[in-house]
């Protein structure tokens, strides 16, 4: 079999992974908090026919030698933690991290989340929860009455509750920070869970120890910018296009063999 027709499939395999990770980004190009993948490829092993460095004779040695590749694959997908644009939203619970670090989410088996997503809301408790209901950790109580919610860059949270023209402290907001957070795993949901890669979480003051600050009244969008994305999507198409041709090449000529045999 034609060693060319295998080299070509990887080819075609690794382009259309790439291309299932440019689709995700588009999908959420107005995800808030989302961000963009990139894929990662390596070369395969090569079958050397003629060891560089070699020896020719007693004084002289091979300059370059024959390594055929075998293809290549992908060796993984990493997420970009580039700051997205900051949308203006003057609702009062929404938040931005304008910086480092996540915000922190208990999960229904009290398992700590992480998250870009600063869009928040009340429950039927008065606590501060996402869009699926859990938790802001550490939890923020919002009692009854409250007519205005004001956050501090710092995290601070105070309110004025029944009119009282002194404000109520609620708590401090506390941002996550992690040596390696491209190496968190993505579960869904805007949600970011901690694995060995990303090394332990650090809990941090927002603004403090080169961690971001929090803007009150505003989102943070996806970094997904669509023109380098339809870029990335077209070079994919083509070398997705290139490798197939390969293949049609490879099957010529056999085709040629197998008739002039």
């Amino acid at each position: 079999m034609h060693s060319a027709l295998w080299v070509s499939k990887t080819g075609m395999a690794a382009q259309d992974t790439k291309m299932t990770a440019i689709s995700n980004n588009l999908a959420n190009v107005n995800t808030v908090g989302f961000k963009r993948d990139r894929v990662v490829f390596e070369d395969l092993f090569y079958s050397i026919q003629r060891q560089p460095g070699a020896q020719v004779d007693a004084v002289n040695t091979l300059p370059s030698g024959v390594q055929l590749g075998s293809g290549v694959r992908v060796v993984g997908t990493q997420k970009v933690f580039t700051q997205g644009t900051t949308q203006n939203t003057t609702q009062q619970m929404d938040m931005a991290v304008m910086g480092g670090g996540f915000f922190q989410i208990e999960n229904s088996d009290g398992e700590i989340m992480y998250t870009r997503n600063g869009q928040f809301h009340v429950n039927a408790e008065g606590l501060m929860v996402n869009s699926q209901g859990l938790p802001l950790e550490p939890q923020i109580q919002i009692p009854a009455g409250t007519t205005n919610l004001s956050i501090g860059t710092d995290g601070t949270v105070t309110a004025v509750v029944d009119g009282n023209p002194d404000p109520q402290d609620l708590g401090q907001i506390t941002l996550a920070t992690f040596i390696n957070p491209a190496g968190l795993e993505a579960v869904g949901g805007n949600l970011f869970r901690q694995t060995e890669a990303s090394g332990l979480a650090d809990e941090v003051v927002p603004g403090t120890e080169g961690v971001g600050s929090i803007k009150q009244g505003a989102l943070e969008g996806s970094n997904v910018q669509v023109v380098e994305e339809m870029v990335d999507m077209i070079t994919t198409q083509r070398a997705y296009e290139m490798n197939a041709k390969v293949v049609s090449a490879a099957d010529d000529m056999l085709k040629f063999v197998a008739q002039s045999v």
